[in-house]
């Protein structure tokens, strides 16, 4: 799954477009490389993402292409 649909699906950035663009302005990484937003999502990958000041860090637990808002919260992990 590309990574901005993967953000959008798993509920850490609202919109795709925003996604896209977070991708595009390098703000978002893959177990330390800064990416694309074709990047193809794989679990175990860690996710950096900065917005302003903060950062987060997650681990990608599942890929799935279609989850209910409960379920979105169970694709990832929380590291920092």
């Amino acid at each position: 799954m590309r990574l901005d649909k993967y953000l959008k699906v798993s509920r850490i950035i609202k919109r795709r477009t925003i996604a896209n663009e977070a991708c595009d302005q390098g703000r978002v990484t893959v177990n330390g490389r800064i990416v694309k937003a074709s990047y193809d999502v794989k679990v175990g990958d860690v996710l950096e993402l900065r917005f302003g000041e903060r950062t987060m860090k997650a681990e990608v637990l599942r890929v799935a292409e279609h989850v209910g808002k409960d379920e979105a919260s169970e694709l990832y992990r929380v590291l920092v």
